[in-house]
């Protein structure tokens, strides 16, 4: 069959669909009670929503990176997509429908001419791009989800040596193919050619970034950081039900788009919450995420696939200002244009510098370094966390260590603090800044992540956080109490700091920021840190 002929058959095969979409809004078309039946509309999904349960119907398209133009193909993806869902979100996918009869009828017995996805339906302002708008999202529900795709990301299938999957020629194929296909469909959103220079631009710097980064990625698949993701992790694509976030809608239409770098992943996350307005809630989720998986040395493709999740919106922004029916063809094209914008952003070099936080245990370091994560841009390394990761024990388990003893004895503690510095050197490498979050009560713990800034030639300072001797005991015995944080420290550990931190030398007083936990002065203290970070 000729192209031209495929494209007839093609476009009556959707205008038939559109027809089936049409009289599935009836809802005598349901075998459960209906009410009202409405209808949501993506650039290759149908999905009809009924009160219980939502039916998801794949479009009709060929778009090169899919092809659901054969119903035996959209019955196989429909499949995919069950068997694969289920593994994020198992309450939520339920089953693949025949529809078929006249007039049609979802469930039928009948010779199929469509199939769905049923799904559990739940309340569109559950999604969390509606709760970020509607300023419904916590930092608290941020850390709950940073741990879920770090626990996900833990749990799914890694790919083998021998696979493609993951491998850098794999990687690079998506990113060439999205260039490729914009240029295709900007003429879609009515660009004069602007949009045209600015891809010849991110184009360069991608080819730049792959021809760097080529080896590190073919390492990333050696060290098991290629595994069989979501593929499609935006807000758009999560939702908040039942006190936890569940993603749901990964890719199951190209194999190649969800066995990935789990780096490639998180970088969906983070350009989405800049996107949207909130590099605050990005560089929050980040940090954790680092913190629940210990993924840093990832941090140095970040950049690139931050680059590569943005030029994939203006992507899908063009494919939806091309489709027929959809009729906001002007805001497409704003859609586009936001997220060519956001893609440049992410091209430009970071400015690294390295705070280290100072203070007796219940001073306020964690507390403040979090501020800082999310005031300053910055990633947080954590020596309770990294303690416990080198001990093979979780973030939230207690270690029952005496003071100076067990996982805190001498060589424990020297060996954290150097692996905090190495992460640190990581960090810095990748272009990020970093605040260390550590008591960092001698002074040769202090001297070498200033030997380590000044190697790497980028600014250090202390933070240094203080406060009355019975408010640390109150705020410790508080903590033991709750068990939901990282730190052993107990007021045993606190009279023992007392009596054996070195105080800080002249030179160090002179290059410490001072803050009384929780006081009202920690706002000018970011914003003078900010201030002297960004000359």
């Amino acid at each position: 069959m000729t192209a031209g002929l495929e494209r007839i058959a093609r476009m009556k095969s959707a205008d038939a669909q559109c027809a089936l979409v049409q009289a599935l809004m009836a809802p005598a078309a349901y075998p459960h009670p209906v009410e009202k039946v409405t209808l949501l509309e993506t650039h290759i999904s149908y999905v009809l929503l009924t009160g219980q349960f939502a039916y998801k119907i794949k479009k009709v398209v060929n778009l090169g990176f899919l092809d659901f133009t054969r119903l035996d193909q959209r019955h196989y993806f429909c499949a995919e997509e069950l068997r694969l869902n289920r593994r994020f979100a198992p309450g939520l996918y339920l089953a693949v429908v025949a529809i078929g009869g006249s007039p049609p009828r979802v469930g039928s017995t009948d010779q199929p001419v469509e199939y769905a996805v049923k799904m559990r339906e739940f309340p569109q302002s559950a999604l969390l791009d509606q709760r970020l708008s509607q300023g419904e999202l916590s930092p608290d529900q941020i850390d709950v989800l940073a741990e879920r795709v770090a626990e996900l990301h833990a749990q799914v299938a890694r790919a083998s040596i021998g696979d493609d999957w993951g491998s850098a020629a794999a990687v690079w194929r998506p990113v060439g193919e999205n260039f490729r296909q914009l240029r295709e469909t900007l003429p879609a959103v009515g660009d004069q050619g602007s949009g045209s220079a600015v891809l010849d631009e991110l184009e360069a710097w991608s080819r730049d970034a792959y021809a760097r980064l080529e080896r590190f990625l073919s390492r990333r698949k050696q060290d098991g950081f290629v595994r069989e993701c979501h593929g499609d992790l935006h807000l758009g694509n999560i939702a908040w039900l039942n006190d936890a976030p569940e993603i749901f809608d990964g890719i199951e239409f190209n194999a190649n788009l969800r066995w990935i770098d789990v780096m490639s992943e998180v970088a969906f996350l983070v350009m989405d919450l800049e996107e949207r307005g909130r590099p605050d809630y990005a560089y929050r989720f980040l940090s954790h995420y680092l913190e629940a998986s210990g993924d840093y040395a990832g941090l140095q493709v970040l950049p690139f696939y931050r680059v590569y999740r943005a030029l994939v919106r203006a992507k899908v922004a063009c494919i939806r200002a091309a489709q027929e029916g959809l009729a906001a063809g002007q805001a497409q094209a704003a859609i586009c244009a936001q997220y060519l914008a956001c893609a440049r952003r992410a091209t430009l070099p970071g400015k690294p510098w390295l705070l280290l936080m100072h203070g007796l245990s219940g001073s306020g370091k964690t507390t403040v370094s979090q501020r800082v994560v999310e005031r300053l841009g910055a990633l947080r390394l954590r020596s309770d966390v990294e303690r416990k990761r080198l001990c093979g024990l979780d973030a939230l388990a207690r270690s029952g260590a005496k003071v100076d003893g067990g996982i805190y004895d001498a060589e424990t503690t020297r060996a954290t603090y150097l692996c905090l510095v190495q992460l640190a050197r990581q960090v810095l490498e990748a272009g990020f800044p970093v605040v260390v979050d550590a008591a960092s009560l001698k002074s040769w713990q202090r001297e070498i992540f200033r030997g380590q800034a000044r190697a790497q030639e980028v600014p250090f300072r202390l933070i240094t956080c203080r406060a009355a001797e019975a408010t640390l005991r109150q705020r410790l015995q508080h903590r033991e109490e709750a068990g939901s944080d990282a730190s052993d420290a107990s007021v045993s550990v606190l009279q023992h700091q007392l009596q054996s931190g070195d105080p800080l030398s002249d030179a160090e007083e002179a290059n410490a920021y001072f803050v009384a936990g929780g006081d009202d002065s920690l706002d000018s203290v970011l914003q003078e840190i900010k201030t002297e970070m960004e000359r």
